[in-house]
């Protein structure tokens, strides 16, 4: 059998300078032996994948609710893809994979149902009692509603996945990173998570909305970078678009991007100005850019995004205005 040890000696063997080791970790809020033939991050995947928070992920709106059909994205499959992308990042990088999956496993366990514009109207139904905020309540639950020890609350992750968690940031999701070296980045494996996540929602929003007919081809072709995509393919819209054309559109999208990643990252050469450059103020790895004319997220008094079609609650001025749009509101 392969031990714990083996497999840290290997992570120092192999792993880029700047990557995270299990072996080196910060440790757990409650004191535990670890695994014999696991590392600390593959625990924390293991746990994370057990949870009931994690099954509960399968109902929740993505961007279209579950009704539409099984052949839209849930919030499970999104994780899922999220996690394929992140594992492949982290191996074309030398990052920590079992450190990366983690994050990427749990980013969206707290996630509110209705996606983005379910997370404003708890939100603002929460605000006399401190708000809503999904990547807090990922945080909640992993350290304290999943009860499965009789030793502590939560699952006892290792400070590594945990600084994931509250670092997690996208165009979507501003990050509150206070008790986690708030001053710094997250380690590379976090920040390859949060564009892991980018890449997967991107690519699949687009994939989605082609097949529900939610926008064309023809809305999209005024855009350099979907021009720049169908020529890669040589594809040009006289030509039919089909179910072949879009899976071979998405495909490409993805490759191009993590492509960019890999060229564009610069690995430094010592193992701690690597993992300071990784913290820096610039991420480390660069982010996604909004492709279909998204504009970032800014952040309100209440701390998330508006979105911009959410029902109204009963006494709001707007009332009777909005329009229940179960899309990503943002």
């Amino acid at each position: 059998m392969v031990t714990r040890q083996q497999l840290e000696a290997i992570e120092r063997q192999t792993l880029a300078p700047y990557a995270s080791l299990s072996g080196s970790s910060r440790g757990r809020a409650y004191p535990e032996a670890e695994a014999g033939y696991r590392t600390a991050f593959q625990r924390d995947r293991d746990r994370i994948l057990h949870t009931t928070a994690f099954r509960r992920l399968e109902y929740k709106t993505q961007v279209f609710v579950n009704y539409e059909g099984d052949y839209y994205r849930t919030r499970l499959t999104h994780t899922l893809e999220v996690a394929q992308l992140g594992r492949t990042l982290a191996r074309a990088l030398g990052a920590n994979e079992d450190l990366i999956e983690a994050i990427c496993l749990v980013h969206d366990l707290g996630h509110a149902p209705f996606g983005h514009s379910g997370e404003w109207v708890l939100n603002r139904l929460m605000k006399d009692h401190g708000g809503f905020d999904h990547n807090k309540q990922s945080l909640r639950i992993v350290t304290k509603l999943e009860r499965r020890y009789p030793d502590w609350p939560g699952l006892n992750l290792t400070w590594e996945t945990r600084e994931g968690i509250v670092k997690h940031e996208t165009e979507y999701d501003l990050s509150d990173a206070a008790d986690y070296d708030p001053v710094t980045r997250g380690s590379l494996e976090a920040q390859i998570a949060n564009v892991a996540d980018e890449l997967a929602y991107t690519a699949h929003d687009l994939d989605d909305g082609l097949r529900a007919e939610l926008f064309s081809v023809d809305a999209v072709e005024p855009l350099a970078w979907w021009q720049a995509l169908r020529e890669s393919l040589d594809w040009s819209p006289s030509q039919p678009f089909d179910e072949m054309i879009r899976h071979r559109l998405v495909r490409r999208l993805i490759g191009l991007e993590v492509g960019r990643r890999n060229r564009d990252h610069h690995r430094p050469a010592r193992p701690r100005q690597a993992r300071l450059a990784a913290r820096a103020a610039k991420p480390a790895v660069q982010r996604v850019r909004p492709l279909a004319g998204g504009r970032r997220a800014q952040p309100r008094a209440e701390g998330l995004p508006v979105p911009e079609h959410v029902p109204p609650l009963p006494g709001d001025a707007d009332a009777g205005q909005g329009r229940a749009v179960h899309h990503r509101a943002v």
